[in-house]
This record gives structure tokens, C-alpha cells and sequence, in this order.
């Protein structure tokens, strides 16, 4: 006789169905009584849901007794809670009025709690539908930039990253369908993200700290690339789309399509891009005195290519899909070519088009595989009311090519897994509990591998819980981790390092630590418990409008790039040093040597304040934030000088280093006429409490049924505590977007005012202001009752010289000028 364990007939009792009421039937309708078509009616904390017909009514059968809160939205309105009471065996049926809202409210996907820019504690903004593939770019950093709070770290074009409230690098999570993307575009700003904007469906911004949900590694905000790889149903649909520019001749195709049969669903995603060295409206070293056209930044064309295969699942208590993503990209890197200005200049005068050589160039050779597991299962009983299974296997690499030869290699390998148990509402209360578990083996090899291999283990239970009490949402939430870094090769080698007098001299050398003349080499195994707290709400004061609060304290755990680095970092062009590490000074003689502080946890305490105008033809969110971050990580100058690492024995040992000495604040190599080729200033990872204050505001004006104007503007300010500037934050910045809509057309003119940055930090130079404007025309061509669309952009129409203060490569590499592209895109 078969015998039940007390573990099954526990799952036995959790997916038993308890009372059921019998229905719950209305109609959506706009202000003026219209019906609303395809309204989501969705049951908060289950996933019970119904869409409206075209007469806008909407059922739903069976459903829980009780007292239950349906959440009504629909494209184009604000949205709408209501509180309803089932009883057993009764129909209860309801009329609901949506009113229209100005500003776009798309909900966050990838969160237990409901999460929308209209309705959450936290600051939050979706790039979604027409605006996302308006707005898409190479990069993710570019894609991004025109986001309130966001701006680009804009790398050459090539492998721009966000910055989130003047944060970025380890502070910011990129991820994919809520998991880490697993690339190593957190390690330096010449490591392109992999991840593509071309098939998403939306991109998710959180802005502040959103380790509840994400973990210690997104402490300064979230960026959540979400595509539909893993379908949940079998309706059949697509979209296309071809583009082209002038200003780099790139080429950009890319399609989605779903599709399915009974309990399977299939999805495919594809695109390839090639583009080359795009044109700027200056001579890009900003030292240069040329004058002219046809100016380029040399070694900033990129190929890249993937596809996504994926297939589900479906039955009547959710899907179980699975995917397998291709990522594949080739691009140059900017200020880290082996041929210098000087050589461009020669070339160009003897009639050269380029003034590199193919087997000069210097660029990066990138291939990702990730597998991707996704779930949703539905209970019907009295306790749980869902489980979400996310995990991916990430198989990244990239090498750095020089002269033919790969120089550097860089791989992470990641497993990542995440659960997410939701509950039935319990005395008003719906939240989740979530299970987080991931492992990264980063490994880097070459002359330019500046971090030893290490692999960093986290495990992580959260609890994210919310509930309304009248016009008051309140929300919660705690997580605590376990972090274990281990890395078995740390170096500490010597190194020449030396200061410059003031007429440009070595003024004198010092040598590694009393270990001169050889490299020690040690195991490094750390452990940190990061515990993260939130708690906000959200007060609808008076119809239409909202008042937000979000309080949390997040704790980080160092990087081991943060923590373990000692080489050269041609990307920044610095050579780094660990926080594990500290310049000793015995006797004026200046080495090297393992520090003897603590490696502190790094603690944010951030304060966020929101005032939101939900609907109407005007429609506004100001949001505020206040920041201090104690044990802040980050790099400093030491004043000394490094070599490179590179062997200039050759004939290209002069140019080799004029690629070097261009681009930012670490320009300093040529002092008083003096050569200095062939080094690197040192920069030294140091901990110190920080402040980040400021604020983001937009503003929608529905001025007519076709015409809608949107203000914005954001500003950080980053300190050190004690007086000092953080480097490379972002420049006060406002702007405006004009947009018309009416028959087949849609018109967009941006106009965005970048102001000067003179906040700068030590070794940093300023940067000055300048004004973007682009222009998008769309004309809708119905082609047999499929949606087909032809569209002109034009980028920097002014042709404005402009230098992202927040990029390594800003002296170097400025934004690309003039721009006219062309675009046909369809959806069926």
C-alpha cells in the first residue's frame, strides 16, 4: 500500500482548492461613459485575471471569498484600485471608470509588489512599446539616457553603460527577465553589456536602491531588460524592423515572433548590426588645433549579431518554458588603439582614409550563451497564491585583440537561481517570499588582466510585503545575504611606480615592498552579510493626486575588481590598485603592501520623497532624494606614476602611448613638454562616506487630442562627506519633448540642455554645456490590415560638439554629430 510522506500531503494541503465564490462580471468605461477595449482586471496577490471585450465588460469565474482588491489598467489611463466583497455561491457585478493620464504607466514586471511611476513607493520608469524602439541604441547606456535620473557613461558608442543617480559599475544591476545579465560591463567601462534593445519588450528602471528584489549588487538602482523568450500563451504575433544611419553607415535588422499550438507556445528572436567609425562634428582629441570635416573617432564600428529560441509549456495553473540566447559582438576600443592622433594626422595628409591599420586596432571579440528556465504556477487554496521560478546558466567571454594577437581574456561563468513564493492576502497583507541563490566564476588572463580570477557565492531569502488601508499603500520589506569571494591567485607584484616634480621629471623611483624583486601571491576568502531594509507608502491625498515616501538602509559587498585589482587598466587608462592593498611610506621609500583596515560592508541610507499628478490633461512626477553612503568605494589618485605594460621596444613604441595619453581627467603624461609614454597614473581603491543628493521631475501636458508636450529634468549632486567631489557625476541637465499624433503621422522633437560640469574631483577637468535636438517622423502605411510603418530620424541635428562628462573618453570621444536615419518597421 502506498504510503504519503507528511512533506506531500503539506504540498498536498498547499495546492488544494479552498471556497470559491462564484464570479465577479462589470464594464470598464472611460469619464464620459465610453467602453474601454482589452482593460487588464487583474485580482491583487493572485493570478486571476480578465481582459474586456469591445463593449468593455470583463468576467471573471471562479474566484476567492473575501474581501479582494482588483487592480484595473488600460494603455493610455491612470490606473485604478478597487476593494470588493465575494461572498460564497453570489455574482458580484461593478462598474469601473478609468481617467486618461498624460504620462504612460507601465507595470514593472520583474517585482512581487505591484510597481508602476504612478503608484509606487519607489522610483521607477519603463521604457516600453514606440517610445523603447524610438529611443534604442547599440548600448544600453545610450538607449537609455533620455530616462529622468539616467544618463550614459557613453563609451565610444560602443559599450555605453546607465548611470543611475550619478552611480554606476558594481552599483548598478543589469539584468535580463530579473536576473543578472552576467557579462563582465561592471568590471570597466570598455566592456560592452550583453544584452540587446532591439528585442525587448521593455526596459525597467529602478532608481535608488532595489536590493529587496535584486540583491546587494543594486544598491544604486536596477536597469531589467524584459523580452518574451519564454512565452506564456500561443497567440501568434511579431514584429520587424529595418534601420539604417549615415552618421557610422550602421545597418540594424531585428524581428520577434511568437506563436503555438494547444499546450506549446514557441518564440524566436533574431538581428544583426554593423556599423563603422562614426563621424563628429570636431577633431575628437580635444587638445587638437585641426580644423574641418569629415572628422571620425577611429576604432568605434562594431558587428554583432544573435538569436534567441525558446518554447513553453502552458497548462491551467500557469507555464514552464526554457530558452537559449546566442550573443555575439565584435567592436573596436576607443583610446586604447596603438597608433595615436599623430599618426591619423600623417595618414590623413598622405591621403589615408584610416589612419590604423586593421592588425593595429585594438578590439574586443564577445560571445555569450545563456540558458534561461522560467515559471509561473497558480495555486487555488487559502495560503499561497503563486510561485515564479527564474534561473539562468551564463556562459560569457571575451577577448581583447591587439596586432592580430588576443592580448586579454575575460570569462564569467554564472548559475543563478530565484524563487519567488507569493501568499494569499492575509488581514489585507499580499506580498511574496523570495529565494535568491547565484555563483560567478570570473576569470581574467592576459597582459591586461588587471583583477585575478575569483568566484563570488551569494545566498540570499527576502520578504516583500504591502497593503492598502484606505487611500494609504503601505509597503515593506527585509533581505539578508550571505556573500563568500574566494580567490586563490591575488598578486601583489612590483612595480616601478614614481611621482612627477613640477618641470615634468621622474623625480624619483620606488620600488615595489621589501619582497623586491618578486611577485607575491596569496589565497583571499572573504565573508559579508549584507541586510537590506525598505519601508514606504504611497498617499492618494486627494483624487488625482499622490504623495510617496520610500525609506530603506542597503548594505554592498565589495567587488572583486574593488577589492583584488593591481595592474593596468587600458580602458580607463589607470593603472588600479585593490582596497586590499595601501601605500606604505617608511622612510620617504613609498611601496606597496597589504592594507591593514578592515574590509567594511558599504551602507546606504536613502530617503526618497515623490509628488504625482495621476490624471487630468496635465500630469506630473517630482521625485527628491537624499543619499549618504558610508564605506563608499572608490579609486583616488596617488599622485605616482606606473608602467603600462606594454612592451614599446618597437617602432610603434611612441605612437603606441599617444593613444593613451588622450582623453580625460588622467591626461598628465606629457607635463611641461616631457614624455612620459609608456605609463599609467596609479589609482588606489580607498573607502570614505559619501552624499548624494537630488532630484527628477517630469511634467505631461495633454494639450490636444493630437498634441502633447513633456518637460523634464534631473541633478546630482556627489560629494565626499568631509568636502570633495565624487568624479564623473552627471551635469545638471533639462529638456523637452514635442510630440504630435493624428491620422498616419507621429512627430517627436527632443530637446535636451546638458548644463557645464565644474564639480569635478582631483586630476578631473570640467566639462561644458551643450544642447542636443532630434527629430523622429513616423507615417503608419496599413499594408493587408498588418500595422507597417516608414520613419526618419535625425540625431544632434545642430551638430553640436558635445562631451559626456560621465565618460572615460570624453577628451577623446565625443558624441557622434549629425545623424539622418532611415527606418521601416512592421508588426502582425
Amino acid at each position: 500500500m502506498l504510503k504519503l510522506s507528511p512533506i506531500a500531503l503539506s504540498i498536498g494541503a498547499l495546492i488544494s482548492t479552498s471556497a470559491l465564490a462564484q464570479s465577479i462580471e462589470g464594464v470598464v468605461q472611460d469619464a464620459n461613459g465610453n467602453a474601454i477595449y482589452n482593460a487588464s482586471v487583474v485580482v491583487k496577490g493572485t493570478s486571476v485575471s480578465s481582459r474586456t471585450d469591445e463593449s468593455g465588460r470583463f468576467f471573471i469565474d471562479p474566484m476567492l471569498e473575501g474581501e479582494r482588491e482588483l487592480h484595473i489598467s488600460a494603455e493610455g489611463y491612470a490606473h485604478l484600485y478597487r476593494q470588493v466583497s465575494v461572498a460564497n455561491d453570489e455574482s458580484e457585478s461593478i462598474r469601473l471608470t478609468l481617467k486618461r493620464s498624460p504620462i504612460e504607466v507601465i507595470d514593472i514586471v520583474a517585482s512581487p509588489l505591484h510597481m508602476s511611476a504612478m503608484e509606487s513607493a519607489s522610483p521607477v520608469s519603463v521604457l516600453g512599446a514606440e517610445e523603447l524602439r524610438r529611443q534604442q541604441s547599440a548600448t544600453l547606456g545610450d538607449t537609455l539616457e533620455k530616462t529622468p535620473g539616467v544618463h550614459t557613461n557613453f563609451h565610444g558608442k560602443v559599450a555605453s553603460t546607465p548611470v543611475i543617480r550619478g552611480l554606476s559599475g558594481p552599483r548598478v544591476l543589469i539584468a535580463q527577465n530579473g536576473l543578472d545579465v552576467s557579462d563582465v560591463s561592471r568590471v570597466g567601462p570598455d566592456h560592452s553589456v550583453a544584452s540587446e534593445a532591439s528585442t525587448a519588450q521593455q526596459i525597467e528602471v529602478l532608481r535608488g536602491p532595489a536590493t529587496l528584489f535584486y540583491g546587494s549588487g543594486a544598491i544604486g538602482g536596477v536597469v531589467n531588460v524584459v523580452d518574451g523568450r519564454v512565452p506564456t500563451d500561443n497567440t501568434t504575433r511579431g514584429e520587424w524592423l529595418l534601420e539604417t544611419h549615415a552618421v557610422d553607415d550602421s545597418k540594424l535588422g531585428s524581428f520577434n515572433v511568437t506563436t503555438g499550438s494547444g499546450p506549446v507556445a514557441f518564440y524566436a528572436d533574431g538581428y544583426s548590426r554593423e556599423s563603422n567609425d562614426y563621424e563628429v562634428p570636431v577633431a575628437p582629441d580635444i587638445d587638437s588645433s585641426a580644423e574641418g570635416d569629415g572628422f571620425k573617432v577611429e576604432n568605434s564600428g562594431e558587428e554583432s549579431d544573435g538569436f534567441t529560441l525558446g518554447t513553453s509549456y502552458l497548462f491551467d495553473q500557469g507555464y514552464v518554458g526554457v530558452a537559449v540566447e546566442q550573443f555575439n559582438r565584435t567592436y573596436g576600443i576607443p583610446g586604447h588603439t596603438h597608433g595615436g592622433d599623430e599618426e591619423h594626422a600623417h595618414d590623413e595628409e598622405h591621403g589615408h582614409e584610416n589612419g590604423h591599420s586593421e592588425e593595429e586596432a585594438v578590439f574586443a571579440d564577445l560571445e555569450q550563451t545563456r540558458i534561461q528556465l522560467l515559471s509561473e504556477i497558480n495555486f487555488d487554496n487559502a495560503w499561497f497564491s503563486q510561485l515564479n521560478t527564474r534561473a539562468a546558466f551564463t556562459d560569457y567571454e571575451h577577448a581583447e585583440v591587439e596586432h592580430g594577437a588576443i592580448g586579454t581574456t575575460f570569462e564569467n561563468e554564472t548559475q543563478e537561481l530565484r524563487l519567488d513564493l507569493s501568499h494569499q492576502e492575509w488581514a489585507g497583507w499580499t506580498g511574496a517570499l523570495s529565494f535568491h541563490y547565484k555563483n560567478s566564476d570570473v576569470a581574467a588572463q592576459g597582459s591586461e588582466a588587471f583583477t585575478p580570477p575569483s568566484e563570488t557565492q551569494t545566498l540570499a531569502v527576502a520578504v516583500m510585503e504591502e497593503r492598502h488601508f484606505g487611500d494609504v499603500l503601505v509597503q515593506f520589506g527585509a533581505r539578508t545575504e550571505r556573500v563568500e569571494l574566494e580567490a586563490s591567485s591575488v598578486l601583489l607584484p612590483e612595480i616601478d611606480v614614481h611621482a612627477h616634480d613640477p618641470d615634468g621629471h621622474n623625480e624619483h623611483a620606488q620600488h615595489g615592498d621589501e619582497h623586491s624583486g618578486e611577485t607575491r601571491v596569496f589565497d583571499v576568502e572573504h565573508e559579508f552579510t549584507p541586510v537590506s531594509l525598505s519601508a514606504g507608502l504611497v498617499w492618494d491625498f486627494t483624487p488625482g493626486y499622490n504623495f510617496g515616501v520610500s525609506l530603506s538602509r542597503s548594505q554592498r559587498a565589495s567587488s572583486a575588481s574593488e577589492l583584488l585589482s593591481f595592474g593596468p587598466h587600458i580602458g580607463t587608462r589607470t593603472y588600479e590598485v585593490g582596497a586590499l592593498f595601501a601605500l606604505h611610506n617608511d622612510g620617504g621609500h613609498q611601496h606597496f603592501g597589504l592594507t591593514e583596515q578592515d574590509i567594511d560592508l558599504e551602507t546606504a541610507n536613502n530617503i526618497d520623497l515623490t509628488l504625482r499628478k495621476t490624471d487630468g490633461d496635465i500630469g506630473f512626477i517630482l521625485n527628491a532624494f537624499y543619499n549618504q553612503v558610508d564605506n563608499y568605494y572608490y579609486q583616488t589618485a596617488t599622485e605616482l606614476f606606473a608602467p603600462d605594460g606594454h612592451d614599446h621596444g618597437d617602432e610603434h613604441n611612441h605612437h603606441a602611448e599617444e593613444g593613451h595619453d588622450h582623453g580625460d581627467e588622467h591626461n598628465h603624461h606629457e607635463e611641461a613638454g616631457h614624455d612620459h609614454a609608456g605609463e599609467l597614473p596609479v589609482y588606489l581603491f580607498q573607502s570614505d562616506d559619501v552624499v548624494l543628493h537630488g532630484f527628477e521631475a517630469q511634467v505631461a501636458w495633454q494639450a490636444t487630442d493630437a498634441f502633447k508636450t513633456t518637460f523634464f529634468s534631473d541633478y546630482v549632486r556627489a560629494r565626499l562627506k568631509d568636502g570633495g567631489e565624487l568624479p564623473r557625476t552627471s551635469p545638471f541637465r533639462f529638456g523637452a519633448k514635442l510630440s504630435y499624433q493624428a491620422n498616419n503621422w507621429t512627430a517627436n522633437l527632443d530637446i535636451t540642455r546638458y548644463q557645464e560640469q565644474d564639480n569635478v574631483a582631483t586630476r578631473e577637468t570640467a566639462t561644458d554645456g551643450y544642447t542636443m535636438l532630434d527629430v523622429n517622423v513616423l507615417y503608419d502605411l496599413p499594408f493587408f490590415n498588418r500595422s507597417m510603418a516608414v520613419y526618419l530620424d535625425v540625431n544632434n541635428l545642430t551638430d553640436t560638439e558635445a562631451r559626456v562628462h560621465t565618460s572615460f573618453l570624453k577628451d577623446i570621444a565625443p558624441r557622434p554629430g549629425r545623424s539622418i536615419g532611415f527606418g521601416v518597421k512592421g508588426s502582425f
